[in-house]
């Protein structure tokens, strides 16, 4: 594994390699020329010699002495080349019980940091298996992130804290972060022993029980920039090394609002996860600021990924922020929809592959995705602890223009109701580079 990723073009190793060598080689040859010289030219006595004509193996012949020289000529070359950069860049890698391989520092900061830039719009457990994927296709990922979560520790700490729910950002950040095994525990790790009390919302010391540590690092940080929700997670960015960059869809926390097929009108995200027959989502307050930092990464995308994850908590209430869908549909980037692999009990439940398309563009606008990817393998183990079924593979869906259809194995096999994050990534790679080049010319923002 490690040979491969040395001899990867793009490494930027072997063309230096290559030229030591031939610096090493004419040194040698010049050497080699010297000895000969002084040998024919210079008088010594017999034993001298003698002592000479064995110590440069003059009494093999020569395809023996070249093989000879040449193995040991090799040897030196690798050992020493090995040792001395592992030497120069020791200060410079990761640390731990398990130093990250040399090889692999390298494929990251020169190989990855080539790769497409890619811009995935999401949220929940969807976006974080994505970007487990898609951080070993390229280190130019910018994952923007819904703030519409209103349960559990995000839920508290919104309410206590007044910022935007952290959770699904916690999420993200743990799986783009290039730090130790240990720190991503960490980051994930949950206070135990009873659940979530109800607090004043002036009460800005919540209970820890029930919170991950990873949330009030975030809500820390926050403090600690004076308020500032964006800049704070901008440091967890910083502080944890991610592969990229994680950031809220706007610094302003959000209500999902629903509407049901019968005219049910009903509030908050986790009410809405659980309630079957969802037509119209919204959000309050409706006219909020948008990401800077996440509406410059889609102008200057090569590709927006929109999911997958949870079609009406996760994933509309992004492009449901003002400003995020009108970037989208400016962007000169191929745009790529990733339908879920399973339905969703309640939010989903029934609903097939051209349901999840519907949905999207009626809550956007028609051409707001160029492709539509979608599993078609079915022989994944099904989990009995969750009542949900694969999704149906209907199409076309009732919408003009109709998306392209691209179909693969992305399913994990042990799991039928979740991505395998590097089946995910590599099938969207080989859309980026099969349909990335037809793209279309930039709009203004402001247009």
């Amino acid at each position: 594994m490690n040979l491969r990723r040395w001899l990867r073009p793009g490494m930027g190793v072997k063309r230096w390699l290559l030229l030591v060598f031939i610096g090493e080689l004419g040194l040698a040859l010049a050497g080699a020329l010297l000895l000969r010289q002084l040998y024919r030219d210079v008088d010594v006595e017999a034993s001298t010699q003698a002592a000479v004509s064995v110590a440069t193996l003059q009494f093999l012949p020569y395809t023996a002495r070249a093989a000879i020289l040449a193995g040991a000529g090799i040897a030196l070359f690798v050992i020493g080349s090995v040792r001395l950069v592992r030497n120069l860049m020791e200060p410079f890698r990761p640390g731990g019980d398990a130093p990250t391989p040399l090889v692999e520092v390298i494929y990251q900061k020169r190989f990855l940091a080539r790769g497409p830039r890619i811009v995935a719009i999401g949220g929940g457990t969807g976006l974080s298996s994505l970007l487990r994927g898609l951080k070993e296709q390229t280190s130019n990922l910018t994952a923007v992130v819904t703030v519409a979560d209103d349960g559990g520790s995000s839920g508290m700490l919104r309410t206590s804290l007044g910022i935007p729910p952290v959770g699904d950002i916690r999420n993200c950040i743990a799986a783009l972060a290039d730090a130790e095994p240990l720190m991503a525990e960490l980051l994930q790790y949950r206070f135990p022993d009873g659940t979530l009390a109800s607090r004043a919302e002036h009460d800005v010391s919540p209970d820890p029980r029930g919170h991950a540590v990873g949330n009030l690092l975030i809500a820390a940080l926050t403090a600690i920039e004076g308020g500032d929700f964006e800049e704070g997670v901008r440091q967890m960015n910083r502080v944890l090394a991610v592969r990229g960059q994680v950031l809220p869809v706007t610094p302003t926390p959000l209500t999902l609002g629903a509407r049901l097929a019968d005219g049910t009108h009903i509030e908050g995200q986790s009410r809405i996860a659980r309630t079957p027959g969802i037509e119209q989502v919204w959000l309050t307050p409706g006219g909020v600021r948008a990401s800077e930092d996440a509406l410059r990464a889609i102008e200057q995308a090569e590709a927006i990924v929109i999911g997958p994850g949870s079609l009406y908590t996760s994933i509309l209430p992004g492009l449901l922020v003002p400003g995020i869908r009108e970037a989208i549909l400016a962007s000169p980037a191929l745009r790529i929809f990733v339908c879920n692999v399973a339905t969703q009990i309640g939010e989903t439940s029934g609903r097939d592959l051209a349901d999840h398309v519907e949905a999207l563009v009626a809550h956007s606008a028609p051409g707001l995705v160029d492709v539509v990817l979608g599993n078609n393998q079915f022989s994944a183990r099904i989990p009995t602890e969750w009542a949900a079924e694969s999704v149906r593979l209907r199409w076309p869906p009732k919408v003009s223009p109709v998306p392209k259809l691209v179909l693969d194995d992305v399913v994990n096999a042990d799991n039928a109701h979740n991505h395998d994050p590097l089946k995910l990534a590599a099938a969207i790679a080989r859309i980026i580079e099969r349909d990335g080049s037809r793209r279309r010319p930039r709009i203004a923002r402001s247009a």
